[in-house]
């Protein structure tokens, strides 16, 4: 028996292409076509110009007729193209009316809103009709498969008038949109999947609270759920269901525009289980939709706390891990989709390695050695091993009381764990060795192995044998390594300044409010222009002066040569605790036990 999907794929001879993502824009590849102006729904005049030759359209006239001027004959009674003028006054009129249809623009309202809903659902209804009347018979029903097709694509003309939003929202034909994800034709199902996505769009202008709107009814009809199910019937081998996989991504990522949506849809452990699935489908090249499902999780972990505990929890560190293994030594090709499917699994990773469940995980899943051969072997993945690794031995706040299991003694803190960890895996000689290259790194990179030192400074406890490596690295060859860290912060210093000096000249003639104001706006310019690397800088040597002499006289000599001295750094580090920008207690305390060692 025909298939019925093979049955409307013929139907009206055209079926819809999914472009190759290599090969075209996807904002555009995937953009459902508007309406044009000669679509049913606008209506706009058709106007020929004639030929300059004056040629008549039709047979010639008769021999009696081809000489005669109008108006020759004799009773009077025609007058130019033969009419009487009873006849001429009717056709002016007519004309006149014809020409102020033709210019009439469709009116987009409330009512407008209104009828297109209730036709829109009468497509609906009489497609679910003729569908369960002749269940065995599809050519029957193919007709009003057609039509609801047309019905779905004359919803785009809704992404041109936001303000209609809530009135369509209101209606029932949002849920009978949703309600079609879940058609038994596929195409039928892309069709509404398209449209939401490019109702929901974020180029669409519309308000928050219209956007909010749709978004709402959406949701209360189960977009989500609908959406997640499809991916188990779309057949990605097939250029149209692949279309749908992307469109439903594309939706995904429109509802994570809002951020009150990011929990609730990190919490759908469907689809952070389809999504892990998806982007372990070995492929070559990297199909943009693996790259999607990759960019998708990016968000979710980027955005949510809960959401990055979530994921660890089912094993995102170990498959992150596992995917990013072949990039040791294989770069991704450049400006590709492969490249940025490994860019979003270090964004994911470096996220989730933030939280103490993701640090346990990252030693669990031997993510430190991993990383570290990323250093040391890595091109492309050496900077995005470092960020992770930096994020990694950060200092993370322990989990509350109700959330461990009772015990006499409490486990080894994550963060400890892992800069313990780093050590013992070898992880100083190729961290010590980018640092100290003569060619300048990329500034993020160094910023990294900052944030690296300064971890392992604050988290290895005293006396152990961790920490005594850690500070024989700064302290050999006569303290090389801490003479190019003041010397690095020099460099920083001299930055700042600049940039605090354009500052400074913006502020001129500006009230103290206004100054204060711009201030606090350029902090997280201040902190990329040089200050978060100098605050590294400066914890790291007041480290380096608390635990060894010689490395205080090697650091206050390395001052002095720029007339600058323990004072200065003491200065960045109250600065800090004094800044607008918040500082948890237990920073807190680590930074004015810092101050201390300065006085």
């Amino acid at each position: 028996m025909t298939s019925i999907d093979d049955l409307f794929k013929s139907h009206n001879g055209a079926k819809r292409k999914f472009d190759n993502p290599i090969e075209a824009d996807p904002s555009q590849a995937y953009k459902s076509a508007k309406l044009q102006g000669d679509s049913d729904v606008k209506r706009s005049a058709q106007v020929e110009d004639e030929g300059d030759d004056g040629d008549e359209a039709g047979p010639a006239l008769p021999p009696d007729f081809e000489d005669e001027e109008p108006g020759d004959d004799e009773e009077g009674r025609f007058f130019g193209g033969g009419l009487d003028e009873n006849a001429k006054d009717a056709m002016d009129f007519l004309d006149a009316q014809d020409g102020e249809d033709a210019i009439r623009e469709e009116k987009y309202d409330t009512a407008w809103v209104r009828k297109v809903a209730r036709d829109f659902e009468k497509k609906v209804n009489k497609n679910a009709s003729l569908r369960a009347k002749y269940e065995s018979d599809p050519a029957k029903f193919m007709e009003s498969e057609g039509e609801l097709d047309d019905g779905i694509r004359d919803l785009s003309i809704l992404s041109e008038h936001a303000e209609l939003y809530e009135d369509f929202a209101k209606s029932t034909a949002a849920a009978k949109l949703v309600e079609l994800l879940a058609h038994e034709n596929t195409d039928i199902a892309i069709a509404a999947i398209e449209i939401i996505s490019e109702l929901t769009d974020e180029d669409v202008e519309a308000e928050q609270d219209q956007w909010d709107a749709l978004v709402a009814a959406l949701l209360e009809a189960d977009l989500l759920g609908l959406l997640i199910s499809n991916f188990s019937r779309f057949d990605e081998s097939d250029s149209t269901d692949a279309s749908g996989v992307y469109h439903s991504l594309s939706v995904i990522e429109n509802l994570l525009s809002q951020p009150s949506n990011t929990d609730m849809i990190g919490k759908d452990k469907a689809l952070i289980a389809w999504l892990l699935e998806r982007i372990q489908k070995p492929e070559k090249p990297t199909t943009q939709n693996k790259q999607y499902a990759s960019e998708i999780l990016s968000i979710l972990t980027q955005s949510s706390r809960p959401n990055r505990t979530l994921i660890a929890d089912a094993n995102g560190v170990e498959i992150f891990l596992t995917n990013l293994a072949p990039y040791r030594r294989d770069d991704p090709e450049k400006d590709s989709d492969e490249e940025e499917y490994m860019e979003n699994l270090f964004n994911c990773l470096t996220s989730i390695v933030e939280e103490p469940t993701g640090k346990t995980k990252f030693l669990e899943a031997e993510g430190t050695e991993l990383c570290l051969l990323l250093v040391r072997d890595g091109k492309t993945s050496k900077s995005r091993a470092l960020k992770v690794l930096d994020h990694a031995c950060a200092y993370a706040e322990p989990p509350s009381s109700h959330e461990s299991p009772d015990t006499d003694s409490a486990p080894t803190p994550s963060h400890i764990a892992v800069c313990d960890k780093f050590v013992s895996a070898r992880g100083l000689k190729p961290l010590f060795s980018t640092f100290m290259k003569t060619k300048r790194p990329d500034p993020s990179q160094t910023e990294h192995i900052l944030g690296i030192f300064s971890s392992l400074l604050r988290s290895l406890p005293g006396n152990s044998d961790a920490r005594f490596r850690l500070l024989a690295k700064f302290l050999e060859k006569d303290f090389a390594k801490t003479t190019k860290l003041v010397a690095l912060r020099r460099e920083y210093v001299a930055r700042l300044s600049t940039f605090d000096a354009g500052l400074e000249e913006r502020k001129k003639g500006l009230s103290a409010q206004e100054r204060e104001e711009v201030d606090v706006e350029n902090v997280p310019l201040r902190l990329s222009e040089g200050l978060y690397a100098l605050q590294r800088i400066d914890a790291c040597l007041a480290w380096l002066v608390a635990e060894d002499e010689g490395a205080r006289s090697a650091v206050i000599k390395g001052l002095g040569e720029t007339d600058q001295g323990l004072g200065d750094v003491k200065a960045t580090l109250k600065a800090q605790l004094d800044g607008v920008m918040e500082v948890e207690a237990a920073e807190r305390e680590v930074l004015e036990a810092l101050v201390g060692f300065l006085d």
